[in-house]
This record gives structure tokens, C-alpha cells and sequence, in this order.
């Protein structure tokens, strides 16, 4: 991993806090509308999607209904949702359709609500080719102009290409390394983190697009190495799986992240998770610490507003076992590197 360059700030701001609601997604729409998302890791998930207002509180998104889970999966309504995107007057909510990772129920869903009307405008239904029982649809970030949706596979390791227009999804790298866990254990605020008592196996999860759009980043939850690979190879059906996996490329060993993006100058931020930070890799390869605060527990996924700041959650995975009707979850935000 290249040097790090740490920048001291104290400009962490809370945005949002949840009680007892673990919250692990967000994004912001282009006018400024703030919504956030809760997988059913658990039997009490009180909402799947809400939208946060500016006071802090927040409501169900669309509404209530969509957010009534009735224990088995039922139309127009989520079932474990995982992340969400804003672009233009869309808002996109990927379901994985998982409940507390035990598998596939039902079929994992990409949504597309109309930000006008707040009413559904879309739905993309992802089969067991695509997404197998033992699957996690986890993270997506959209190429608009191309009309291509990208997500990490979590449960088995793979990246998967949705092409909107038509609803075609292919599921690629599935075999390939660089979508895999390695076999390390993260130490999150000096302790080993586990899973059931045993080492957890988190595959591709981290996702960002170049600012060009020409690279495709992806990170394994539990793993220390960043890849890329070329957009075009991706989308192209005449690359084989043989000749995409030539074209990805290892970037060297960083922090130990799980969300990921890239801001409009090219740097890609990406939490320190064994830290309790922030971190940035600059368009040159180098790692700077943008913010690191006792806070920050398990930063999770991270949105732009467009004031130069980076939100992002914190949903304490690391803590998150039993009951944690006490624990507080939070959406930060901090001024984007300068």
C-alpha cells in the first residue's frame, strides 16, 4: 500500500441518528433529497427505505405500505433491501431478498421509483442464474449515459451487468480471484471481528466508477486489495470470461474497506475500517486519511451533496449482534479532500 498522508480535521458533522435501526445505505437526488436504507439482518426491521429530512427525522419511502414486511415476499413490497441510488428523478433500491443473509427468497429485485411522483416506474427481476440462493446483491453505481447498472455479489463473489433497456443481466468474474474474500481476519476497534464465531467470508461488496466512467473499482468486504477493470470489457459480449479476466487489475494492498466512491476529481474514498476512518486514494495511487474520529464506527456507504461534502453511514457491523434496540446509528458528513 503507498504512504499515507494523514489530514487532520474535526469537521465530522451528524447528519442523522437512528436508534435501534441499522442503518447501512444512502444517497443523495440532484436536488438534495436524502434517503437511507435498512436490511432485514434481523426479525425487527421497523423500515426497509425511509427518506431523512432536513430536521433529522425521517419517513417511509415511498411509503408505509412498501415498508410492511409480512414474513415471505409479496409484490410491491421490499424484502431485505440492501442499497439505493439517486440519479436525475429516479431513485434506485436494490433488493437482495435475503433476510439476515440466509438466502435467496422469492427473486432479489433492482426497483426504480420516480422521484416526482414517488411511485414504482420500474423493476428489473434477477433469476438464479444471476443471482443463486446462496447470493447477496450488495452495492451498485450506474453508468447513466450507457444505461448500465454494476453490482457486487457479496454471498459468493461475482460482479454483475444489468442492462437497463433490455433487462439482460450477466453475471461475471464469479470464478476469478479478485471477487473473493481473502483469508484474513479484520481487528475493528482492537477486537477480531467474527461472525457466528467464525471467520467471516465477505466477498466483492465495495463498488465506484471512474469519474470518466472507463474503470470499474471493487473491493472484497474482508480483504485488503483494490481491482479494477475496464467498463468496455465488461459490457462487450465478445470478451470471454477467459480474456476479461486478463483485464482486471490488482491496485496493491489498502485499508480494509466496504463502501466505496469516486469524487469529481478522481479520488476514490473507501473506509478504514480497523481505524475508525475515512480514507482517499488519489488519482496518482496514494492513500490520505480524511477524517479519523472515534465516531466513525464501521463507516459504511457514501454519497455526494453538492456543498464538496462526502456523507456516509455508520452501521457498526463490527457491534451489531442481539439486541440493539439501544445502539445508535448515524449518517456523518465531512468536507470532501480539497
Amino acid at each position: 500500500m503507498a504512504d499515507q498522508t494523514t489530514t487532520a480535521t474535526n469537521q465530522l458533522t451528524n447528519v442523522a441518528t437512528f436508534t435501534g435501526e441499522q442503518v447501512t445505505g444512502l444517497t443523495m437526488s440532484h436536488d438534495g433529497r436524502l434517503f437511507a436504507c435498512f436490511p432485514r439482518w434481523r426479525d425487527r426491521v421497523l423500515y426497509s427505505v425511509v427518506e431523512v429530512l432536513r430536521d433529522g427525522s425521517y419517513n417511509p419511502y415511498p411509503n408505509d405500505s412498501w415498508n410492511h414486511w409480512k414474513g415471505h415476499p409479496q409484490e410491491n413490497k421490499f424484502t431485505c433491501v440492501q442499497s439505493i441510488i439517486a440519479y436525475g428523478n429516479s431513485l434506485f433500491v436494490l433488493d437482495p431478498a435475503s433476510p439476515e443473509m440466509k438466502g435467496v427468497i422469492g427473486n432479489p429485485t433492482l426497483y426504480e421509483f420516480d422521484l416526482n411522483s414517488d411511485t414504482l416506474k420500474n423493476k428489473w427481476v434477477f433469476d438464479r442464474k444471476v443471482a443463486p440462493e446462496q447470493s447477496y446483491l450488495n452495492d451498485m453505481r450506474l453508468d447513466e449515459e450507457l444505461e448500465k447498472m454494476y453490482i457486487t455479489e457479496s454471498g459468493m463473489g461475482a460482479i454483475i451487468v444489468l442492462d437497463l433497456p433490455t433487462g439482460v443481466a450477466n453475471r461475471l468474474l464469479d470464478k476469478h480471484p479478485s471477487t473473493k474474500a481473502e483469508d484474513v481476519y479484520l481487528t475493528i476497534e482492537g477486537k477480531k471481528w467474527l461472525k457466528d464465531g467464525k471467520q467471516p467470508q465477505m466477498h466483492a461488496d465495495g463498488i465506484a466508477l471512474s469519474t470518466d466512467k472507463e474503470f470499474l473499482y471493487y473491493h472484497a468486504l474482508t480483504g485488503y486489495h483494490l481491482y479494477r477493470v475496464p467498463t468496455e470489457a465488461l459490457i462487450n459480449d465478445d470478451v470471454d470470461e477467459a480474456e476479461l479476466a486478463q483485464q482486471v487489475e490488482d491496485l496493491g494492498k489498502t485499508p480494509a474497506p466496504d463502501g466505496m466512491i469516486v469524487d469529481l476529481n478522481g479520488n476514490l474514498y473507501m473506509a478504514d475500517l480497523e481505524n475508525n476512518a475515512v480514507m482517499y486514494r488519489t488519482p496518482d495511487g496514494q492513500f490520505r486519511t480524511l477524517v479519523q474520529d472515534e465516531q466513525i464506527k464501521w463507516a459504511d456507504t457514501f454519497t455526494l451533496d453538492h456543498q464538496g461534502n462526502l456523507l456516509f453511514t455508520t452501521s457498526r457491523i463490527h457491534e451489531a449482534v442481539g439486541d440493539i434496540s439501544e445502539m445508535e446509528f448515524h449518517i456523518f458528513k465531512v468536507p470532501l479532500a480539497r
